[in-house]
C-alpha cells in the first residue's frame, strides 16, 4: 500500500506570524496562508476564490518566520497535513483541526520586517514529531548567498 502525505502551497499571510515557546522551550510558529484560485463560471464570467489554510512551523525556522515575515508576505511552504482531535473541556465536545506542518519555508517577497531585502529565502527544519520535541538545526540559503552563477543554467534543460 503506498501512502504520500505532500501538500505545496503558495500565498500570502493573513496575519503576523504568533511565535511560542514549548513547555520544553522549542520554538513554534502559527500561520495562517491565503491562497487564491481564479476561474471563469459556467457563465462566463470571471470568478474568484479564496482557501485560507492554517500552518504550524516548529524550531529554528519558526523564529526565521516570525522575524522575517509580516502580514501580505509571500511564502511558498512545502509540507504535510496533521489531524488533531481532542476533547474541550469546557464544552465537554470534540474538537478536530487538519492543518499543514510545514518541512520548508521559502519566502517568495520581501517585508517590513526583512530590512529590504528580496526573496529566495530558504529555510528548512527537521519537524519534531508528535513524541519529539525537538529538532535539528536549520539550513538556510539564498541565491545571493550561494556564490553560485545561475546565468548558464537554460541551457541544461531538457526543452
Amino acid at each position: 500500500m503506498i501512502n504520500l502525505n505532500k501538500v505545496l502551497l503558495a500565498g500570502n499571510l493573513t496575519r503576523n506570524p504568533e511565535l511560542r515557546h514549548t513547555s520544553n522551550n522549542f520554538a513554534v510558529t502559527d500561520l495562517r496562508l491565503a491562497v487564491n484560485r481564479k476561474y471563469k463560471a459556467s457563465n462566463g464570467e470571471n470568478q474568484e476564490e479564496v482557501c485560507y489554510v492554517s500552518i504550524v512551523v516548529w524550531g529554528k525556522q519558526a523564529e526565521n518566520c516570525e522575524k522575517y515575515l509580516s502580514k501580505g508576505s509571500s511564502v511558498f511552504v512545502e509540507g504535510r497535513l496533521q489531524y488533531d482531535e481532542w476533547e474541550d473541556k469546557e464544552k465537554g465536545q470534540k474538537v478536530n483541526r487538519l492543518r499543514v506542518v510545514a518541512e520548508r519555508v521559502q519566502f517568495l517577497g520581501s517585508s517590513d520586517k526583512s530590512s529590504g531585502s528580496s526573496g529566495r529565502t530558504v529555510i528548512e527544519d527537521d519537524v519534531p514529531s508528535d513524541s519529539d520535541s525537538g529538532g535539528k538545526s536549520a539550513r538556510r540559503e539564498s541565491d545571493a548567498d550561494s556564490g553560485k552563477d545561475n546565468s548558464g543554467d537554460d541551457e541544461d534543460l531538457p526543452f
